[in-house]
């Protein structure tokens, strides 16, 4: 056994794990709460997927319908949902947003503003009124812009380039995390009293998907690990519009705001398809004419929205049943149009980054053709199960936040609703997280034999003389999910997926990585297979569980919502003989809360209350 006294050690009240934007909120309310606080991140300060949050952040200010109101807010969430949210977390979420929002502002967040100087807000799917504060199409990156201003002066210590891969435990409570430098293979281990996690989703455990390198679901596997329960992981949100031609680019997002700006979804026919998919639960809401649709851009308040900006699920599965009955565009998917609707300079100044990226990288002109564009897989709405108030996982001392955590979305996640989470409940988790460190009363410390394991772990790759390859073990796990737990499932698919995960598993196991610990992204690369094959098999489980179809979980086999599975929620946990996957039922909504989900717009009006 190795001397743990010869392992890199330091030492916080609080650790983040993830500098996106739940990442740095939570960081900055530790800080602000007193505590010596420590800010791990995998990439370099900056580089985290908030950046590519391009439309807008939603929160109801009302700045361009005074209509708008936390009620309605909360309302459309639920509804966007599927009713499977956390009543509570829609509910804080909601109400808290705006403050949030001004904060940043206050932090010196620069939005765009209306003719009277208010922050303007645009149009997004499955919200009824423009809510979505904006700085044209790069929203995430002035986020993270102005949180790394206002935080590096907080007194929060960032360590940068460094990868956690374990959860240590003091019996069943938070002791610290062990870690490594990317840079140099050095261990590394990291006391603390407290872990918040904010590592984001699994995303590239799919081929086509919008995420970065960093999206290997490191924090749902290390929560796992450590006891932690994890819900909702079969709702995997397919973003309906993604780049899928030409390669340079596929996968990549393109925003919402296209969309709510006034482009629309054309097959190869030149057909305006999704008056074809109005779900009868949203057509009072949606026009049924493309002049009805069009005054409502224009922002004629009495019309209703256009069809284009349905719910993510609604619209992915749209253009997946074009693209199968041989109606889509010649690379499989559809045609989003802005070029023959929007003046050039309006494209210009709304889309700039949305421009200029695919000019660049694609030589396409936004402005002069339309964009080929399909599903990518985007979001994961499920994640570690957390307390609502605090934010505190089943593991004492161990909470949660962002994409990292679950309930909040429940079966299909609002555009907009993913960077106002980040800050609202960055903020609650900082606040939990500070509640939960004073009312320690003995300090945990860390079991060296825990630490000498993961070090053992960690090390194995480096040490095998021969091997699997981890690069190919990467892209077997993305065919595997993207050939059967994709958009559409079927209870042989997932069968079949889960079989195929049993035997990557085995071949996990030898994985060989040729060289030494420095700079090794072969390394790398081998040490994140634990964490993708772990939340690609969580999804797989889960999605065999749940025999409806519901939000961002389609089951061909079981095709609809069905009433019983709305009143219980998947929960995933580690057994003594594996992976453990049960139905929980759901509390029973507050009555005050039921009342605002399920009621008419015109009795929301005007009870900001």
């Amino acid at each position: 056994m190795s001397n743990i006294s010869e392992i890199q050690t330091i030492e916080h009240d609080v650790i983040v794990i993830g500098a996106g934007g739940a990442g740095l909120r939570a960081a900055i309310e530790c800080s602000k709460q007193g505590l010596n606080t420590g800010l791990v991140c995998k990439s370099l300060l900056g580089k985290a997927h908030t950046v590519m949050a391009e439309g807008g952040m939603a929160a109801a200010l009302g700045n361009v319908d005074p209509r708008d109101n936390w009620k309605v807010h909360f309302r459309d969430t639920m509804r966007g949902g599927k009713f499977l949210n956390s009543w509570r977390m829609a509910e804080l979420h909601a109400r808290h947003a705006p403050d949030r929002v001004r904060e940043l502002e206050q932090w010196g967040a620069v939005f765009d503003r209306t003719e009277e100087g208010k922050i303007r807000q645009r149009n997004f799917g499955g919200h009824r009124y423009p809510r979505l504060a904006h700085v044209g199409d790069r929203t995430g990156l002035e986020l993270i812009r102005s949180l790394q201003d206002y935080g590096i002066h907080q007194g929060i210590h960032v360590h940068m380039e460094c990868t956690v891969l374990n959860l240590l435990l003091d019996g069943d409570r938070i002791a610290g995390a062990f870690a490594y430098w990317r840079e140099k293979g050095r261990f590394v281990i990291f006391k603390a009293k407290a872990v918040i996690m904010a590592t984001g989703g699994a995303g590239k455990a799919w081929r086509i998907t919008s995420n970065s390198w960093e999206y290997t679901g490191d924090g749902y596997a290390m929560a796992y690990d450590a006891g932690a329960e994890l819900v909702h992981m079969e709702f995997t949100q397919f973003h309906p519009t993604g780049m899928i031609w030409p390669p340079s680019v596929r996968g990549i997002l393109v925003t919402e705001g296209v969309r709510g700006d006034g482009g629309v979804l054309l097959n190869k026919d030149g057909k305006r398809f999704m008056f074809d998919y109005i779900p009868e639960r949203f057509a009072p809401e949606t026009a049924d004419t493309e002049e009805e649709g069009n005054r409502w851009l224009a922002g004629d308040k009495d019309a209703r929205r256009p069809p284009e900006l349905l719910t993510r699920d609604v619209v992915a599965r749209a253009i997946t049943r074009e693209v199968k009955e041989d109606r889509g565009s010649p690379h499989g998917g559809a045609f989003l149009d802005i070029a023959s609707r929007v003046p050039e300079e309006a494209i210009k100044k709304q889309l700039p980054s949305m421009y200029h990226q695919f000019k660049e990288l694609a030589e396409v002109d936004i402005t002069k053709q339309p964009m080929e564009v399909g599903p990518t897989l985007h979001y994961c709405m499920g994640g570690i199960a957390v307390d609502a108030d605090s934010q505190q996982t089943r593991v004492p001392g161990l909470f949660a936040c962002g994409e990292a955590a679950g309930r909040m979305h429940g079966a299909n996640r609002l555009g907009g609703n993913s960077l106002s989470d980040l800050i609202v409940f960055g903020w609650l988790s900082g606040l939990g997280a500070a509640e939960y460190i004073k009312s320690l009363s003995s300090k945990p410390e860390i079991n060296p034999s825990q630490v000498e394991e993961a070090r053992s772990e960690a090390v194995a790759p480096l040490n095998r003389e021969s091997g699997e390859n981890p690069y190919l073990l990467h892209e077997e796990l993305q065919t595997i999910m993207n050939d059967n737990v994709n958009i559409v499932r079927t209870k042989e698919e997932l069968e079949t997926a889960i079989e195929q995960l049993e035997e990557l598993k085995k071949k996990m196991q030898t994985v060989k990585a040729d060289g030494a610990s420095q700079y090794n992204p072969g390394w790398h690369e081998a040490l994140s297979l634990h964490s993708l094959i772990t939340s690609a098999e969580m999804v797989t489980r889960a999605a065999l569980m749940r025999e409806e179809s519901r939000g961002a979980h389609t089951r061909i086999d079981f095709e609809g919502e069905r009433e019983e599975w709305e009143k219980v929620e998947v929960i995933v946990r580690k057994g003594e003989s594996g992976m453990e996957v049960i139905k929980q039922d759901r509390p029973a909504p507050p009555k005050e809360l039921a009342d605002i989900a399920y009621a008419t717009l015109e009795e929301l009006e005007g009870t900001n209350g």
